[in-house]
């Protein structure tokens, strides 16, 4: 690992702000990321891992610790992949979108609908991306993972990791620790071997965003290649140019609530129905049957409901800022919190926290960040 001049976060994150820590150090290798976790932990410093910057919001004072950059980078075929699959080893430090090119150019399946996402492979996991009908859970078999209370590396399956809607017990949720505080040194997928053929494309969720009708078939290139020209039509693909991009992508999650509450909003509110997990077997001791059979616990069905419908129609329109702030509401969308050029975190923050109170005050429901907060509060 080295030791380097402290960059300005500004320069590391796709929301273009945050000062530079007190200590940075680079780690390319994965022996080198270990060692650098182990000596911030050993000396009970704040600390703060870095792989594309995509998903954070720093603040504008100088983080009082040490950020780790993870610059590992590499996959490699390992065996144990079931039939008709090929099992990849992924470094945490990898360009997302440079392995889900390169397994669209290898002819597999698993990933091709989440082309574009910024950011490092070893971040997937923690809030299980997705897009388009395709999460990471679906083909992760195993994470590799560093604990902070025991400095211990361990293989951990992925039925382990709690994964849900865009979470997961890695992950910093607003105003939470995580569950297990850990860094993610490798990831394991199963992707599927289909070849470059078109094929049938079996998620209805996919074949909306796509445009296709029941039965259409599809090559994972076409897939690719249509996923970003959508996500570039939205301001979701990294563009220099282009401030919609200056972003963290959607800044707010979709909020899950109950069915009653999902009710009571306007019936135009797009809205999601979660499946509740239903016991359809009960065992009942001899001993302790009374003759009668107990009706089966009830589940109130959860609902998600649309961020970006809830912020719209609290009359917060596409390109929305505060007076003289240097932030706004993407032009293109309205769940992106965008960096017009040289904001602050302060401002972004700013627009947070009124997007929240519109949104509170209008549907009496709190939207919460997607991204991690490090010197920021909402």
């Amino acid at each position: 690992m080295t030791q380097i001049e402290p960059i300005p976060l500004q320069r590391l994150t796709t929301l273009r702000v945050g000062a530079a820590p007190e200590r940075m150090v680079d780690a390319t290798t994965r022996d080198e990321l270990v060692g650098a976790l182990r000596e911030a932990w050993s000396e009970g410093e704040p600390w703060l891992v870095l792989g594309g910057g995509s998903n954070l919001l720093p603040g504008d004072e100088p983080f009082a610790g040490t950020v780790v950059r993870i610059l590992t980078r590499g996959f490699t075929e390992v065996p144990g992949a079931p039939e008709g699959y090929v099992r990849l080893r992924v470094e945490a430090g990898q360009n997302w979108d440079e392995l889900v090119a390169w397994t669209v150019a290898q002819g597999l399946s698993g990933i091709e609908a989440m082309s574009g996402i910024p950011g490092t492979t070893g971040a997937a996991p923690i809030q299980n991306v997705g897009a388009y009908g395709q999460e990471i859970v679906q083909t992760l078999v195993e994470v590799e993972l560093i604990d902070e209370s025991t400095g211990e590396v361990s293989a951990v399956p992925a039925s382990e990791l709690g994964l849900g809607p865009r979470t997961s017990v890695l992950k910093h949720h607003y105003g939470a620790a995580p569950e297990r505080s850990a860094v993610v040194l490798s990831l394991t997928l199963d992707l599927e071997r289909v070849g470059h053929e078109p094929r049938p494309v079996a998620d209805p969720r996919l074949r909306a965003a796509l445009g296709l009708a029941p039965g259409a078939e599809a090559s994972v290139a076409w897939i690719r290649d249509t996923v970003l020209r959508i996500r570039r039509g939205k301001g979701m693909v990294l563009d220099e140019v282009d401030h919609d991009t200056h972003s963290a992508g959607s800044f707010f999650n979709n909020p899950i609530v109950t069915e009653a509450v999902a009710s009571g909003l306007p019936g135009e509110c797009p809205r999601w129905p979660m499946t509740p997990a239903i016991d359809t077997v009960s065992v009942i001791p001899l001993s302790q049957w009374d003759g009668s059979v107990p009706r089966p616990a009830h589940a109130p069905t959860m609902v998600k409901l649309s961020a970006a419908w809830l912020i719209e129609h609290a009359g917060l329109p596409k390109g929305f800022a505060l007076p003289a702030s240097r932030a706004s509401l993407s032009t293109k969308h309205t769940l992106a919190l965008t960096n017009r050029g040289g904001a602050t975190a302060e401002e972004v923050a700013a627009l947070a926290r009124f997007v929240q109170s519109r949104v509170a005050a209008d549907f009496g429901i709190v939207l919460m960040p997607e991204p991690v907060l490090v010197g920021v509060e909402l």
